[in-house]
């Protein structure tokens, strides 16, 4: 079994989901796109990423500002406002009878090609929008067991050329970092900036907790996580440093503990970095207290409704 942040608990139902496809519904094995749309062809496409808890799409404000402000970097332009996205969201929930631990992707691509080429002005179609919602709820046994990771000498981009905020669908860098990492025998892979300082991780946000204190990357050369958002508000809400700075490996290997966020996942502790063990229990107490606050925050979303 594949071990890392996006282990969930297996789930029958999903072989009877109903996949969105701009405006119609397909059975799994029959959700498909053309050869010539942009996403496909040259990696032209964003997506966003939401989780349904208790009947709430938490956080969707954040998530839905993202993936507008990936829009504008990219010169996409949506054919439908934040409202009507969302009402989309929620027909598709419906339509598939779904209320709580549900995973929701949304890929927009800008459209159709004419031909295959990278030229936005070849593209004879609007966006393609597909939404696939799966039951997707975290195993809390690769929770409390936690991950390992191996730094890539892949780095994250600057942001002059492809900035690592930009939730696109250009992955094939964190793929590699991805693979280099699972070949040294690790879950996943930490990279490093441009300057050699500790970014992020290929698929999740990362942090380190030293004398109480916690630690993340400056967020300049890291993804917008909306869950390292929510964890720094987290901290602020409740008097617990949190320095967003420059670090390197030398503070990451002397560290107390360590984990990683995302959207799936919440926190997820990491255990070893690089061979070298992190702190001395796999889920140690800082982690799971700021887990804690961090769910406090999903529960005050769904309360908010």
């Amino acid at each position: 079994m594949v071990h890392g942040t996006h282990n969930a608990v297996a789930d029958d139902r999903n072989k009877d989901i109903k996949i969105y496809i701009n405006g119609d519904y397909f059975r799994r094995e029959d959700a498909k796109i053309s050869v010539f749309d942009s996403g496909y062809l040259v990696g032209d496409g964003i997506w966003e990423a939401l989780r349904l808890h208790k009947g709430v799409l938490v956080f969707l404000d954040d998530h839905l500002d993202r993936l507008w402000t990936s829009a504008a970097t990219v010169g996409m332009t949506f054919p439908f406002s934040k409202e009507e996205l969302t009402a989309i969201a929620w027909e598709v929930l419906n339509e598939n009878k779904m209320t709580d631990h549900v995973h929701v992707r949304i890929m927009i691509t800008r459209g159709i090609k004419k031909t295959p080429s990278q030229d936005p002005r070849l593209t004879i179609s609007g966006p393609n929008i597909v939404i696939i919602p799966e039951y997707k709820k975290a195993s809390e046994d690769s929770k409390e067991k936690g991950i390992t990771l191996f730094t890539s000498t892949i780095r994250r981009g600057s942001p002059d050329y492809l900035d690592p905020r930009l939730n696109c669908h250009s992955k094939l860098h964190e793929v590699q970092a991805l693979i280099q990492a699972i070949e040294a025998g690790a879950d996943e892979a930490l990279m490093l900036d441009v300057n050699g300082f500790v970014s992020t991780c290929n698929a999740t946000n990362f942090f380190i907790i030293k004398n109480g204190e916690v630690w993340t990357s400056t967020g300049q050369y890291c993804m917008n996580g909306i869950t390292r958002a929510k964890v720094i508000e987290a901290c602020s809400r409740n008097g617990i440093i949190c320095h967003q700075k420059d670090f390197s490996l030398f503070d990451v290997y002397g560290a107390d503990e360590a984990f990683v966020t995302g959207t799936f996942g919440g926190l997820t502790p990491v255990i070893k970095i690089d061979g070298r063990e992190i702190g001395t229990k796999s889920y140690g107490d800082r982690t799971k207290n700021l887990s804690y606050l961090y769910n406090e925050l999903i529960n005050e979303a769904v309360t908010n409704g």
